[in-house]
C-alpha cells in the first residue's frame, strides 16, 4: 500500500472513475435506443407502439446482464464483484418486469387488432417463428428469476442454482434470433443495423473475454500448482500454489480468487478464498477453514496438485485508499485478506480489530501480531461471544477504541452479520464513505 499513501484529498478514486465510465456507457446508449425509437417505432396501434418500447429496453437490460457479470479485470478490480452481481440482480428483476409488460402489450396489440380474445391471439402467436423464440426466452428467463427469490435460492445448494442459472444464457441467444427475425428491430435504418451488431457483438465479446479467454489463457500460461499444503490449526489449513510466471499475474493484496481442485474433488464444485498473503511473483497462498466437504479436504491436497484459479477478482485493495492510516476489521477467517493487507502495507499508522469467539480461533494470529510489530501498529483481540453488553462495534466502543476513526481508511472482511453491524457503527460516527472499504467474497 506504499503508494496509496501518497493520495491527496480531492483526488477521484478508481471505483469513482469505473462508475462513471460504466453509467455513461450506459446512458449512452439508453439515448440512442430512444433515439431509434422515436424515429421508427411505431407499430400498428398504439398497444404495439409500447409493445416496441418495452421490447427495445429489454434487448438494452439482457447486454448490461452480461457485460455486469463478464468479470472485467478493469471494472473489477475497481467496483469489485460483489457490487457488480449486486446491480446484476437488481437489472434482472427490472429485466423480468419490462420482458413481461413487453410480452403481454404484445398479445394486446395484436388481440384488439384482429379483435379476437387475448388467448386465440397468445396460441396465434405461438405458430410465427419470431414471437415462439420470444415466448421461449420469455419463460426461461421468468423461471431463472423465481428461482433466484432469496426465499428459494437459501434452500438450494449452489452448484444447482448455477446450473439452473445457466439456461439464461440460451434465453439471451434466443432472443438475439427473436430480434433478428423480428427484422423493424435490426433493420429500421443502417444506422440501427450497424448499432445493434456493434452491442452484441461487442457485449458478447466481452463476456467471452472476460469470463472464457482470460481463465483458460491465464491456467495454461501459468500452470497452477500445490506446492504445499499447511495445518493452521485442527479446522484451518493454508494452500501454497505456484506455477509459472506468478509476477506476471495481476494479483493483489486483498483479493481472492475462485479455486477449483479437479484431483481433489468433482470439476465443478467453486470456492472464493482470498489470497492470505501478498503475492509475492513466486507463490500464492490461501489459507481454508473447514466449511463443507470440499474445503474440508484441502488439507489432504497432495503437492503437485494441478489447480484451476479464476481471478484474482475484487477492489478490497489498496487502489482504494484515501488517507495514510488505516483500520483494518477481521471477524474469523475475514482475517486472510486483511493479513495479506498488512503485510503490503508499508508507511502509515495501522490499528487491527480482530473479532473472534475465543483467542483459540484466532487464525494467523502469530503472523498478524509479528506484522503489526513491525510496523509499530496496534492489535486488538476482540474475544467472547455478542451480547448486550458486548458489542464491540457499537460507535461508542469503536471511538473508544480508535479515537481518531474518522481520518483512516477503514477496511471491513467478516461475517456478513459482523460486517453489517460495523458498517452501521462507522456510519454513525460519520466515517466518510469513500474510506470505508468492505466487499462480500462470494460467488452470489
Amino acid at each position: 500500500m506504499a503508494n496509496s499513501c501518497q493520495v491527496r484529498r480531492g483526488t477521484v478514486l478508481p471505483d469513482v472513475v469505473a462508475q462513471r465510465a460504466l453509467w455513461t456507457f450506459v446512458t449512452v446508449n439508453v439515448v440512442i435506443v430512444e433515439v431509434l425509437f422515436l424515429t421508427a417505432g411505431a407499430g400498428k396501434n398504439g398497444t404495439l407502439t409500447a409493445a416496441k418500447f418495452f421490447g427495445l429496453h429489454t434487448a438494452l437490460l439482457m447486454l448490461f446482464q452480461l457485460l455486469l457479470v463478464a468479470r472485467l479485470p478493469w471494472l473489477d478490480r475497481r467496483i469489485g464483484m460483489d457490487r457488480l452481481t449486486g446491480w446484476h440482480r437488481w437489472v434482472g428483476f427490472t429485466l423480468v418486469w419490462t420482458l413481461l409488460t413487453h410480452g403481454t402489450l404484445v398479445v394486446l396489440g395484436y388481440a384488439r387488432l384482429d379483435d379476437a380474445s387475448m388467448l386465440k391471439t397468445l396460441i396465434a402467436l405461438s405458430g410465427v417463428p419470431a414471437s415462439l423464440l420470444g415466448i421461449l426466452a420469455a419463460v426461461l428467463v421468468i423461471v431463472v428469476a423465481v428461482v433466484s427469490t432469496r426465499s428459494l435460492r437459501r434452500r438450494l445448494r449452489y452448484e444447482t442454482w448455477h446450473g439452473g442459472h445457466l439456461t439464461l444464457y440460451l434465453a439471451i441467444g434466443l432472443s438475439f434470433v427473436h430480434q433478428l427475425l423480428e427484422t423493424t428491430t435490426f433493420t429500421a435504418s443502417g444506422f440501427a443495423r450497424i448499432y445493434w451488431w456493434a452491442l452484441w457483438l461487442f457485449t458478447f465479446g466481452a463476456f467471452v473475454a472476460g469470463r472464457v479467454v482470460v481463465p483458460v489463457w491465464r491456467n495454461v500460461h501459468h500452470r497452477f500448482q500445490v506446492a504445499a499444503v499447511v495445518p493452521e490449526s485442527g479446522n484451518v489449513v493454508s494452500i501454497h500454489v505456484t506455477g509459472r510466471h506468478l509476477d506476471r499475474l495481476p494479483a493483489r493484496a486483498g483479493q481472492f480468487a475462485i479455486w477449483r481442485f479437479p484431483g481433489h474433488h468433482h470439476w465443478w464444485p467453486a470456492n472464493p478464498f482470498s489470497l492470505s498473503a501478498a503475492p509475492n511473483g513466486q507463490s500464492l497462498r490461501l489459507t481454508v477453514r473447514a466449511a463443507g466437504s470440499t474445503s474440508a479436504g484441502l488439507r489432504h491436497l497432495p503437492v503437485g496438485t494441478r489447480v484451476f484459479m479464476e481471478g484474482p477478482y475484487g477492489a478490497f485493495t489498496s487502489l482504494q485508499r484515501t488517507r495514510p492510516d488505516a483500520l483494518l476489521i477481521a471477524g474469523g477467517v475475514g482475517i486472510t485478506p486483511i493479513r495479506a493487507l498488512l503485510e503490503e502495507e508499508a508507511t502509515g499508522d495501522v490499528v487491527v480489530l480482530y473479532r473472534v469467539r475465543s483467542a483459540h480461533d484466532a487464525v494467523l494470529i502469530d503472523e498478524v501480531r509479528d506484522l503489526i510489530a513491525a510496523r509499530g501498529g496496534r492489535l486488538h483481540l476482540l474475544t467472547g461471544r455478542t451480547s448486550a453488553g458486548t458489542r464491540p462495534f457499537e460507535p461508542d466502543n469503536l471511538q473508544a477504541l480508535v479515537p481518531d476513526i474518522t481520518e483512516r481508511d477503514v477496511y471491513v472482511c467478516g461475517p456478513p452479520a459482523m460486517t453489517s453491524a460495523v458498517l452501521g457503527g462507522l456510519r454513525e460516527l460519520n466515517v466518510p464513505q469513500r474510506q470505508v472499504h468492505a466487499e462480500k467474497f462470494s460467488l452470489a
